[in-house]
């Protein structure tokens, strides 16, 4: 033990340098000469090493603590953030209650509009339902007699003058009608009037208020058929440019126009919807949109005030979907939709004969 205790006081004197040189060299010699010694003297040398680092730490943080017991650190802190101006501290104190309170008002305003109905088209100052107001509109004479006769036979009163006017178009050989929703809603009776007087009266099966399609049938019981339609709709869609008509009643008569596809989506990019360059009025709702081969592409619904000739049309993918969705119990008839087309190779005039014995003026009461 006393041997072990010499040699670390050696190994102590040689590593502080406290050795002259004569004992030193000699020292060396040992550790060169003795493979012990020399393990001993590295484990020694290792453990000062860690010993002395670990004081300096020591050291190191006492001085730290005594450098930060003399700081004023909330001075600090204070002069090294700057200074926001008077507004935003304000900000930075009421944000959540300003947030909160405009919030609110912003929820307000959206909501008051929506009930007000500012977003919906029918209340859009550029867009206008093409239904016609009757009441101030002296009635065909025929029709009013068929309409009194009917009513007489079922013992139901005076006629009153119908409050609307539209335009429909047989959709199958068995007395379905197409026209607009918004012309049928709320009605309290609905008639039909072809192009040479005759009228009958139907009644609403189907209503499609977001693709604004209504289907209707006839229940009188003079009307027998309308026999093989002369036209088709089209599954595809159409292409802009295409040369367009409608026919339709905007007055007591049928009314051709002329145009052509301007848009492939409606009022304010309304994909259910073409845009099509084609003169109509209020009246026009619920023509049919033929192209050239006398496809339907598309169902007269609207028109945009501000811009001439901008009409909009439901395309005829949507109605034969809305078609497609009718519960078959519901109907006391299949709606067969017409495949074939007899109006391809006819000019337009041929057309439009056969054509305007399938579209009726809808009047409702």
């Amino acid at each position: 033990m006393k041997s072990d205790h010499e040699f670390l006081s050696l190994a102590d004197a040689y590593i502080r340098g406290e050795m002259n040189h004569q004992d030193a060299t000699a020292f060396e010699n040992r550790l060169l000469s003795d493979r012990e010694s020399s393990e001993k003297f590295n484990e020694h040398k290792e453990f000062i090493a860690r010993l002395t680092g670990y004081g300096k730490r020591i050291d190191l943080q006492q001085k730290l603590d005594n450098i930060h017991s003399t700081l004023d650190i909330p001075e600090i802190i204070k002069n090294a953030i700057p200074h926001k101006p008077l507004i935003v501290r304000l900000w930075d104190k009421y944000k959540i209650n300003s947030l909160v309170a405009a919030s609110v008002a912003i929820l307000a305003v959206f909501t008051t509009l929506w009930i007000t109905g500012f977003y919906s088209k029918e209340n859009s100052s550029q867009y206008v339902a093409l239904r016609r107001d009757m009441n101030s509109i002296r009635q065909n004479v025929k029709a009013q007699n068929a309409l009194i006769k009917d009513i007489n036979k079922n013992q139901s009163g005076n006629i009153n003058p119908s409050h609307y006017g539209a335009t429909g178009f047989a959709l199958s050989s068995n007395g379905y009608v197409m026209t607009t929703y918004h012309v049928i809603k709320d009605a309290d009776s609905v008639y039909l009037q072809n192009n040479v007087g005759n009228s009958y009266k139907v009644k609403v099966v189907f209503t499609d208020p977001a693709y604004d399609i209504a289907v209707l049938q006839i229940i009188d019981k003079d009307f027998k058929d309308f026999g093989s339609l002369p036209y088709t709709f089209k599954q595809n869609p159409a292409d802009i440019g295409e040369d367009v008509y409608t026919i339709g009643f905007p007055r007591e008569e049928a009314v051709y126009g002329r145009g052509y596809l301007s848009s492939n989506t409606g009022y304010s990019g309304d994909t259910v919807a073409y845009q099509v360059s084609i003169p109509v009025n209020p009246g026009n709702s619920g023509g049919p949109v033929l192209d050239n081969r006398g496809n339907i592409i598309g169902v007269i619904n609207s028109k945009q005030t501000e811009t001439d000739g901008a009409a909009f049309a439901i395309k005829s993918d949507y109605v034969l979907k809305a078609i497609a969705a009718i519960p078959e119990d519901s109907l006391e008839k299949k709606i067969v939709i017409n495949k074939r087309n007899t109006l391809a190779n006819l000019n337009r005039t041929e057309q439009i004969k056969k054509v305007q014995d399938f579209i009726y003026m809808i009047k409702v009461y």
